[in-house]
């Protein structure tokens, strides 16, 4: 199966272990994500003000051009999903801005591209089923807590799952053989672009994510959100060189973890390039 697919700018700088995870294990699914073949950043975020249209061209621009791909526009960055669901609702509800966005883009387009996040993929396909037996061998016993941050579930209306209490993640970790942890923290901020001024305000934030999932039991954390994955990992460095009691825990990406499980080769997964080192965790794995 081939998929229209936006990495987004992240994914090709600071986040290319994201891009290259994903890509490997879906399609080690069965799932061949095609590049869109022009695209720009999607804006980052949505503006509050529904009238600021220019804020949102980016975002139709990348919808329209997914549109002539096919019905689906696959992503994995957690504010991508989010800008491009927010956008698209937009453009289905709202037909002031539809009409206005269309008419500077020059584009007929309603809305009818589907946004999907690379972990709705992998509940949706039965091939995933099959990687139980390959990955319970070194994952069997993994406690792994899920950590979904503030975009992929806000606002309620574009959330990827049940926005109280989403099980997405959970439900691919217990196919993959491993344990989820329940920690209360899991859909809790991490802060986000807070970190470029208020970093007092993020690494308090960090450390009660990371106590959080701890005192359950954790021993690795995995996200869809490479700014989210940049402040648990890049924080606890810092907190492992100023308390020697601290206890880090590694900080992957969701496809990281399906991916060894799929049997990925492990240069397609970037793990070393984590500031806290998975590799002596998952030393049982086939790196």
């Amino acid at each position: 199966m081939e998929m229209p697919y936006f990495p987004g700018c992240t994914l090709y700088r600071k986040a290319e272990n994201l891009d290259a995870s994903t890509r490997s294990s879906l399609a080690a699914l069965g799932v061949k994500l095609i590049e869109l073949p022009r695209w720009t950043c999607c804006g980052a975020v949505v503006p509050l003000a529904r009238d600021n249209y220019m804020g949102m061209v980016a975002a139709a621009r990348i919808l329209a051009d997914a549109a002539k791909m096919g019905k689906t526009l696959a992503t994995v960055c957690s504010f991508c999903y989010n800008v491009l669901k927010q956008v698209n609702y937009v453009m289905q509800r709202d037909p002031e801005a539809r009409q206005k966005l269309n008419n500077y883009l020059e584009e007929g387009y309603r809305g009818e591209v589907r946004v999907i996040h690379a972990l709705e993929i992998c509940r949706q396909n039965p091939s995933l089923r099959a990687a139980k037996d390959r990955g319970s061998g070194y994952l069997r016993g993994l406690k792994v807590a899920c950590y979904y941050g503030c975009t992929l579930l806000r606002p309620a209306a574009v959330a990827l799952d049940d926005a109280e209490n989403p099980a997405v993640m959970e439900e691919m970790v217990a196919v993959l053989g491993a344990e989820a942890v329940a920690y209360p923290l899991r859909t809790a901020c991490c802060g986000s672009y807070q970190v470029l001024h208020e970093g007092a305000l993020v690494a308090q934030k960090v450390r009660e994510i990371i106590a959080s999932a701890s005192a359950a039991g954790a021993e690795v954390i995995i996200t869809s959100c490479p700014l989210c994955q940049f402040n648990l990992d890049w924080w606890q460095e810092r907190f492992s060189r100023e308390d020697g009691g601290f206890r880090p825990v590694p900080v992957l990406y969701f496809t990281q973890l399906l991916g060894m499980a799929l049997g990925v080769p492990p240069g397609d997964l970037g793990l070393e390039r984590h500031l806290v080192d998975p590799r002596p965790l998952l030393s049982g794995a086939p790196l």
